[in-house]
């Protein structure tokens, strides 16, 4: 095959940077335009200055006649001298004229013409390619008022398109693969929930059955209310079970209007049978008219689950736990926000953004399965919500859960 010879003339001056070809081209164009208008002018100048001198020779020779000879020579030598002078002057005007003419073009070129209206343009678009290849999205548009109706402003203007195409193409693929991740790891939880949901479901069987045959043969006020107690949790722990598997089922539980305050103060009833919360200050601040749209059960599995993890990361006795609700809005859907707060020693900030991982062992929840926060996201989510972790500015940790408000909340 024929193999282009890169030594060409043609191949050098393609090789030159823009300005490089425009300086060497509107270079070339004033010389030839100075050489032109210089070699047409003086010759038809010279051919008029002989005239003239023919003329005056003509003249000359027709005095001679009549005897004035000396004279004449003299005038005729001064003439020509004079014709000669007037032609170098008038070589020496036009070529200083063209000169000037051809410098002051050349700096009006590449002083104002060729910088506003080629360099510029070309460098904020070489600009906007290296900030594109840098992933540097703030500035790898060209800004509209800066880019010109000319060729150039079209290359930009589409340049401009086909980046926010791509862009646009590459966050759809990005939350299709963040969507696709999150059902891998939602079914790979349902079915580890599912396992342990039936692991469990036999002792707990067991427990509540010996539960009420303790109740049956107890008569002590004082046992039969602990023993009241330890049903009522045994048969929590039944119902969080199943809820663990409908979690596999990805089947939705009963939605209906739901208060959280009621919610948060079960939960933290738990909780607190937890002898780690012992000496522990815990404060209630949801407001009771709030609502969300909710399964009760569900949702104090997932208070539950955050009010533990608070336990864990503070040391008593003056560890603080808050809770405390307020009304926002997510992507236009009013619903309600409430925070889970403690003064504890925060979120380690390699922890943070993995902390709804399962078995994340050095999370808050590490002290239980490490599934606790796992679990509550994907009910959470399953409820159309949202969870989020972050540290608070003044030291502790925050867990922010948002819940779909209900009609008239």
């Amino acid at each position: 095959m024929h193999k282009e010879n890169r030594s060409t003339p043609a191949r050098f001056f393609g090789n030159l940077k823009v300005r490089l070809k425009l300086i060497v081209l509107h270079n070339l164009f004033f010389l030839v335009l100075t050489g032109a208008a210089y070699f047409s002018l003086i010759p038809l100048f010279e051919g008029q200055i002989q005239e003239a001198q023919q003329r005056e020779l003509r003249l000359l020779e027709e005095a001679s006649k009549k005897g004035l000879e000396a004279r004449l020579l003299a005038e005729a030598i001064k003439t020509e001298t004079s014709y000669d002078r007037a032609l170098r002057r008038a070589k020496l005007t036009l070529f200083l004229v063209l000169g000037i003419i051809y410098i002051l073009a050349v700096l009006a070129l590449e002083a104002i013409i060729m910088p506003l209206y080629v360099y510029q343009p070309l460098r904020r678009l070489l600009d906007a390619d290296n900030a594109a290849q840098a992933g540097d999205r703030a500035r790898e548009l060209i800004p509209e008022p800066a880019i010109l109706r000319d060729e150039i402003g079209q290359i930009m203007r589409s340049r401009n398109a086909a980046i926010s195409s791509l862009r646009h193409h590459e966050d759809e693929l990005a939350t299709a693969l963040q969507r696709l991740e999150e059902q891998d790891r939602l079914v790979s939880l349902g079915i580890l929930s599912a396992s342990v949901a039936h692991e469990l479901n036999t002792p707990l069987a067991v427990l509540n059955g010996s539960i009420e045959k303790l109740i049956e043969t107890s008569r002590d006020p004082q046992t039969l209310d602990r023993l009241n107690r330890m049903q009522r949790v045994a048969q929590r722990l039944h119902r969080i079970s199943e809820s663990l598997v409908d979690f596999a089922r990805t089947r939705k539980r009963y939605m209906e209007p739901t208060a959280i305050r009621p919610l948060i103060e079960e939960a933290w009833g738990l909780v607190a049978i937890d002898e780690r919360a012992a000496g522990l200050e815990f404060r209630n601040l949801v407001s009771a008219d709030d609502r969300v749209i909710g399964n009760s059960d569900r949702l104090v599995q997932v208070f539950v689950n955050l009010l533990r993890n608070a336990v864990n990361a503070i040391e008593a006795p003056f560890g603080q736990i808050e809770a405390a609700s307020r009304h926002q809005n997510h992507l236009g859907s009013p619903g309600i926000s409430i925070t889970i707060d403690d003064n504890g020693a925060g979120i380690p900030p390699d922890v943070l953004p993995d902390i709804f991982e399962a078995f994340v062992t050095s999370r808050l929840d590490a002290r239980g399965t490490g599934l606790g926060l796992t679990v509550a996201e994907g009910i959470i989510t399953q409820h159309g919500g949202t969870i989020a972790a972050s540290n608070r500015a003044d030291g502790g940790a925050r867990l922010e859960v948002w819940l779909p408000a209900a009609g008239g909340s």
